[in-house]
């Protein structure tokens, strides 16, 4: 029988398979000193609710059961940012391009490769007779020699390294290029965050601003409603045209039919917000009326140097200026491939056999490599690359003049809503002053019909204008924010929970 293979190589198999394969296995199979070895995703925000520009927030998700509790501002802009899929998309993209950190970080490490053959034969020499090669019966024919062999067992491990020392700034341009896309993504995902926060907030005031026009609506068909039946009472004691009554009773249809379409429309706006918050919209979703405040004029200051703020605060443009590093350092990565490579490459392999003595060997040194023709793949990676650089950089000037345009509209607007709730609050009293004038005259037989519906339908415009001007205030100040690139939970208010919490042991230690 033949030498049997040595335990010592399978022990030292186990080992190097147990240590390297493990680098290629799944994130929820590999042992957590492994999950990232790097430490890429320090550089990634923690959830996806929270940017990494803004550290130090905690974690805002609200819990699961909510049985019985009505939704505030606060809660609905948690919940938007911990369950509305941009952000969670956002997130994964921040946490994608730290993987490809990653590897771009890897190649300042050697790279180790395990490589086995195992086999089995049968060794030997010999001729065949030429009886059973003519298919003659033994004791027939010519004879021959005997066929002889031993069977083999082979197993051959080698092990490999191959370690980058020098290719004229390829890979440093490569983890440069990785970085900047690192930090364009989480630029990004904090754009992402801003833009679902506002989406939240002017959805929640959205809602109530509909609810108060139906509220609205619904004053305007009773006042309709009353006009109607006065219109109704003078034609029936012959002090007042048929032509009255039916103007009056096609006002109030009109108004019902008003009513019915705010009615929808404030059903809308809950699905609107509820879809904001990462729900399903029912009619059970209970939220909390939001405390008004009155405007004030903490914005007045120079358009122009708001617009030179938000350009220090954008996140999305400070996203565009990261994409053109990045391309940039593609370029020197492009460059380098033209160039030579020097690496430490060296190799053991360890032979054993059933048959015959093991054997091993060994080699290291070094490795240049020198790209001479590549097609003229290349020159056009160059270019490319070249390419790319202008155009991120026209993205980035392209998205610095709507930053502009941005923040001048939302500036405006908010002076312009700001005026237009004073105007609205001096029209609803005027207007509401000249309905009750006008339906006492037209009840005292002094007033026409037509005056009494004009007043009316004046004081159902002024009621929805005074509405949507007051909560409008709201949504442009959450706007102007935006544009500026200073929305954030804490700029609303969804930091006070913190805050409680502090004031509730402040209290207790007092």
């Amino acid at each position: 029988m033949g030498r049997r293979i040595s335990p010592v190589i399978g022990l030292r198999f186990v080992l190097i398979v147990g240590l390297f394969v493990s680098d290629g296995l799944p994130a929820a199979e590999r042992p957590p000193f492994l999950e990232d070895p790097l430490g890429t995703r320090e550089a990634v925000a923690p959830n996806p609710a929270r940017s990494v520009r803004k550290p130090g927030l905690g974690d805002p998700c609200p819990g699961d059961s909510r049985a019985n509790q009505a939704w505030s501002l606060l809660d609905i802009i948690d919940q938007a940012l911990c369950h509305n899929p941009q952000t969670r998309q956002a997130w994964a993209n921040a946490r994608v391009q730290s993987a490809q950190l990653g590897i771009a970080e890897a190649a300042y490490l050697p790279t180790v490769n395990l490589n086995t053959t195992a086999s089995y034969g049968q060794t030997g020499s010999g001729t065949v007779s030429q009886s059973q090669f003519l298919g003659l019966t033994p004791g027939q024919g010519v004879s021959g020699g005997a066929v002889g062999g031993r069977e083999q067992f082979r197993i051959t491990p080698s092990v490999s390294l191959n370690y980058l020392l020098f290719d004229f700034g390829g890979r440093s341009a490569r983890v440069e290029n990785a970085w900047a896309a690192l930090d364009a993504a989480n630029w990004s995902h904090a754009s992402t965050l801003q833009n679902v926060l506002f989406t939240a907030v002017q959805a929640y005031y959205q809602l109530f601003a509909t609810r108060s026009a139906l509220e609205a609506t619904e004053a305007s068909e009773r006042s309709s409603e009353e006009a109607f039946k006065a219109a109704a009472v003078r034609y029936e004691v012959g002090a007042a045209a048929l032509a009255d009554k039916l103007q009056a009773q096609t006002a109030y249809a009109q108004a019902k039919l008003n009513r019915q379409r705010a009615t929808g429309d404030a059903q809308n706006a809950l699905g609107v917000l509820a879809n904001a918050m990462g729900l399903k919209p029912h009619a059970s979703l209970d939220i909390e009326p939001p405390a008004f405040i009155e405007p004030d004029a903490e914005r007045e200051r120079d358009v122009h140097a708001l617009i030179e703020e938000a350009k220090a605060l954008r996140p999305d443009l400070a996203a565009a200026e990261a994409q053109v590093r990045a391309a940039e350092a593609n370029v020197r990565s492009a460059r380098s491939g033209s160039l030579p490579t020097l690496s430490l490459v060296s190799n053991y392999a360890y032979s054993d056999s059933s048959i015959s003595q093991s054997f091993q060997s060994w080699s290291v040194g070094l490795q240049l490599s020198v790209p001479l023709f590549t097609g003229f793949a290349n020159t056009y990676q160059i270019r490319s690359a070249e390419e790319q650089v202008s155009v991120q950089e026209a993205t980035r000037d392209q998205l610095d003049q709507s930053v502009a345009l941005d923040v001048w509209r939302a500036y405006f607007d908010l002076n312009t809503t700001r005026e237009t709730l004073s105007s609205t609050d001096d029209l609803l009293a005027s207007a509401t002053q000249a309905e009750k004038v006008a339906l006492g005259r037209y009840k005292a037989g002094a007033g026409s019909i037509l005056e009494l519906l004009n007043a009316e339908a004046g004081l159902a415009n002024a009621r929805l204008q005074h509405v949507q001007a007051r909560y409008n205030w709201h949504i442009g100040k959450a706007r102007l924010a935006q544009a500026l690139g200073g929305l954030d939970p804490t700029e609303v208010g969804a930091g006070s929970r913190m805050m409680r919490k502090k004031d509730k042991l402040l209290d207790k230690g007092s």
